[in-house]
């Protein structure tokens, strides 16, 4: 039996082999730009072809730019045609065509000009290392503001999200009507389908962009390649708590209260607390709140209904002008309170320190005056009684 002992082998590796085409020095990630040659099986034996919808107010645009779409296409050997009849693009390979997959890129470029991309921003789908993805998010949201609010908040303001976003994935976003439109590397497009699905659940972008900019902060870290980056990635998933949790986190801001009071000079204990804790609750009542009146009942009511629109409109213009005066009273008010003098104290004159000298001696002397009188009107009174003891 030999010394040396065969190195144990995992099962799910037993049958693998080594390689030894595969070294280090080979980029897996790389894509090799596809070439006439590399086409051996030569011209498509079937035609493939694919057709979008486009609306209405893209049909000048597109009239414009299609000899430019025309040309592009033209260098894959792809035939584009536009209907405007029926209000349609549509691509198709021909006996030019040697790349299989450009049919499919082509029709990722009609598709993105057709929801409001530009054509030289489209014409770059067709390399190998773009793609793109369109977002669905009409159907997520039912209330309509709150979805113009959330379909906003992507945009950001002044388009500084989008921009945030843009710069941190190295793709081009586009938000129009119910859908978004994204082309960049296939990477970034998942990270970009996060943001936006996240968004229409109430989720800010901003949480996502913050996530975004440490993990690149971090890629720079050799150390860190072999680990996990959980501990850095700021965890903004909300904790429901049970019930359990909730009634004692209660009886932490009761027990809390109650030594604010005992502290303060005001004697009270914990069950106290909670019957004054217990009564604020609101009465449950079964029947529902009064139903507020619509907007067309207030101008039913105050008459607006019934005027013209040249009524309402002279009426609106009217209320925005007087809204704007008291404004403008109000801000100029605010303005001038700066230049207001502040209540000045005069300095007395000679003659007015000359009266107050003697007006302050008089009292004096009339205040001793007094107190000698009212020491003589005692001892006068003490004289009376010590005569009537004498004559008792």
């Amino acid at each position: 039996m030999s010394d040396t002992e065969e190195p144990v082998v995992s099962k799910s590796k037993s049958h693998r082999k080594e390689k030894p085409w595969d070294t280090d020095d080979i980029d897996q990630w790389k894509i090799d730009p596809f070439k006439p040659e590399d086409n051996r099986a030569g011209a498509f034996t079937e035609e493939s072809s694919f057709a979008t919808l486009f609306p209405k107010y893209r049909e000048k645009y597109l009239r414009e730019v299609w000899s430019a779409v025309t040309k592009a296409l033209d260098a894959h050997g792809i035939a584009c045609t536009l209907d405007l009849v029926h209000g349609s693009m549509a691509v198709k390979t021909t006996r030019k065509t040697y790349d299989p997959y450009v049919i499919l890129k082509a029709r990722d470029m009609i598709k993105l000009m057709a929801r409001g991309v530009a054509v030289n921003q489209a014409v770059k789908v067709l390399q190998d290392d773009t793609a793109c993805d369109i977002i669905k998010i009409g159907n997520l949201v039912r209330n309509k503001e709150r979805f113009v609010k959330r379909r906003q908040r992507i945009i950001g303001p002044d388009g500084s999200t989008l921009k945030a976003i843009e710069l941190l994935t190295n793709c081009y976003v586009l938000v129009q009507g119910n859908t978004v439109s994204v082309m960049g590397p296939f990477k970034s497009l998942k990270e970009v389908r996060r943001i936006v699905l996240d968004c229409m659940k109430n989720i800010h972008p901003i949480y996502r962009i913050k996530e975004l900019m440490i993990r690149r902060e971090l890629a720079k870290d050799p150390k860190l390649a072999t680990e996990s980056w959980d501990r850095f990635l700021p965890q903004f998933r909300k904790h429901h708590l049970k019930t359990s949790e909730k009634t004692a986190k209660k009886n932490e801001k009761i027990a809390q209260k109650v030594e604010a009071r005992n502290a303060a000079g005001l004697p009270t204990t914990v069950e106290e607390m909670a019957r004054k804790e217990a009564t604020k609750k609101k009465v449950y009542t079964p029947f529902p709140p009064a139903q507020l009146p619509r907007k067309i009942d207030l101008q039913l009511e105050s008459g607006e209904y019934f005027l013209k629109q040249s009524e309402k409109e002279a009426r609106e213009s009217e209320k925005r002008k007087q809204k704007q005066a008291e404004t403008t009273e109000k801000r100029r008010a605010e303005r001038a309170e700066a230049f207001v003098a502040p209540v000045e104290t005069a300095e007395p004159t000679v003659e007015e320190k000359r009266r107050h000298k003697k007006r302050a001696a008089m009292e004096i002397e009339m205040d001793g005056e007094e107190q000698e009188g009212a020491e003589k009107k005692k001892k006068r009174k003490s004289k009376k009684r010590d005569k009537d003891e004498d004559d008792s």
